[in-house]
């Protein structure tokens, strides 16, 4: 038995994401969420997990949605993020099932002053459910983690409300994962907040149920964004399973919780691997897969620089073309390439290889 006798090729729906990750957590394998910018950087995504033969999460964040849409139009009032993530999700939707693996899409971190993009979103999920019996994305984030923990949950609980009916999923976030992502800056913050309490999760967990099985919760365990000298972090992935048994005491049920890995850059493989055996079924990564696009161009260039001075002329002959060479889709599929390389280890890292 694999993925998919369990959910189909394309994009999954919000009940098909539960489903793929109780299939996960039972299996003891997560899924990378790769965040995308580009319909270069989703294709590359999608063909790694093609050919690995893997279920992947395909994200986009506030920033990378603007930068879909075109970084040449105004985002004032969040326009360009809600178009871009459309066109990202359609642009995913369209291509998806020929790679025929199962794709969760899903959006990044949302904070409470980013709400009109959230809500942009959210009129095409419902536009697309009634158009097609199913919402235009698979998932959403909230990130209110700088709110007060009762505004939090409150505020997620009324949008699980919204987004229950059309299927889609939410994760959310309680505790605070520092550095800095799209709209959430938490550089500052004091180490101590960086690990979220038992009873915490356990408030999100029975407020969140009462309105639907389909949301995830990220928590903070000394998780922070972006790339850091081993050391300068202590991640406590032990702290996940004392999450999952406390809040498995309360309710009676087995592993309750399905959790998520925010600020993975950097962390080591035993820490990734305590992190899924206590339930993470997804984990963020972003800042890695960012250099590896880089790694594939900043090469070529490398290598070839000799032959990107001039249209004609290089040291083959003052009268050779280079067309071939700077071609964007010549360079850019050097990107392509490492990017997908990098998604590889990813899902090796989270034992999400022939999974299929």
């Amino acid at each position: 038995m694999g993925v998919l006798d369990v959910v189909p090729a394309g994009v999954l729906t919000g009940d098909q994401t539960r489903k793929l990750f109780e299939y996960a957590r039972a299996n003891k394998f997560a899924i990378p969420a790769i965040n995308v910018t580009s319909s270069s950087t989703a294709n590359a995504v999608l063909e790694a997990a093609r050919d690995i033969k893997a279920p992947i999460i395909i994200q986009a964040s506030q920033g990378g949605s603007a930068y879909f849409a075109g970084k040449g139009l105004s985002n004032g009032n969040q326009e360009a993020s809600i178009a871009g993530a459309i066109a990202a999700a359609q642009h995913v939707r369209t291509v998806a099932k020929s790679y025929g693996i199962p794709v969760v899409l899903h959006t990044d971190h949302c904070a409470k002053k980013l709400l009109p993009w959230f809500d942009g979103m959210l009129e095409a999920d419902a536009a697309h459910f009634k158009a097609h019996g199913e919402a235009l994305f698979s998932s959403h984030m909230l990130d209110l983690s700088e709110e007060p923990k009762e505004e939090n949950i409150a505020l997620c609980k009324e949008y699980l409300q919204k987004l229950a009916p059309l299927g889609v999923w939410l994760e959310m976030e309680i505790g605070i994962t520092g550095g800095e992502e799209d709209g959430v800056d938490n550089t500052g913050v004091d180490n101590a907040s960086l690990y979220t309490q038992p009873e915490d999760i356990y408030d999100v967990y029975h407020a969140l149920s009462q309105v639907s099985p389909n949301f995830s919760i990220a928590a903070g365990f000394g998780n922070v964004h972006g790339v850091y000298k081993p050391g300068n972090v202590k991640l406590r992935p032990d702290l996940l399973g004392k999450h999952q048994a406390y809040v498995s005491e309360k309710t009676g049920k087995e592993k309750p919780l399905f959790l998520v890995f925010h600020g993975g850059s950097g962390s080591t493989k035993e820490e990734i691997r305590t992190a899924v055996d206590n339930g993470v079924v997804k984990m963020n990564v972003d800042t890695d897969t960012q250099f590896a696009y880089l790694k594939g161009i900043r090469d070529f260039v490398a290598k070839k620089k000799d032959y990107l001075q001039t249209q004609v002329g290089n040291p083959e002959g003052a009268d050779k073309p280079n067309k071939k060479y700077y071609d964007p889709r010549v360079w850019v599929r050097e990107g392509e390439k490492t990017l997908a390389e990098r998604v590889k280890e990813a899902c090796a890292d989270l034992g999400n290889v022939n999974q299929l």
